[in-house]
């Protein structure tokens, strides 16, 4: 992913890469819009998900590029498989960790034809889609 800067609040950090288990980088606080985006994330229900484009528009700010950073730096502490591409094809390098979790929550997945890469599952998008609805009323 590029360096490309999250909305206002948020700054650019590169203390993390890729998922780890923390939700701030050490001595610095975490940014305001990746707070958000993180909060949004642990509201999503087991066995459903939200595109990176879904979560941006629930919080009506910034875009998908900007939701993925901030997974990329600091979802490790929030559910992070349930924040995902809208292709329904599982995050490169995580395929196996998000696949177990997915099976494990019920998630629904369509399964991979011989001929795909790996031969790994796809989210099956139209059913495993969540809204934002009903749980996450109130919270912004």
């Amino acid at each position: 992913m590029s360096e490309e800067s999250l909305p206002q609040d948020a700054g650019a950090q590169d203390a993390h890469t890729g998922y780890d288990d923390s939700r701030e980088a050490p001595g610095e606080a975490l940014p305001a819009y990746a707070e958000r985006v993180l909060d949004l994330a642990e509201l999503i229900p087991p066995g459903r998900v939200m595109t990176y484009g879904d979560v941006a528009e629930w919080l009506e700010e910034g875009g998908p590029r900007q939701v993925g950073r901030v997974m990329a730096l600091y979802g490790g502490a929030v559910p992070w498989w349930r924040v995902v591409r809208a292709d329904g094809v599982l995050l490169p390098g995580h395929e196996q960790r998000a696949l177990g979790h997915y099976r494990a929550e019920g998630t629904p997945l369509k399964e991979a034809s011989r001929a795909a890469e790996g031969h790994l599952p796809r989210l099956d998008m139209r059913r495993a889609r969540w809204d934002g609805g009903e749980r996450a009323e109130g919270h912004t």
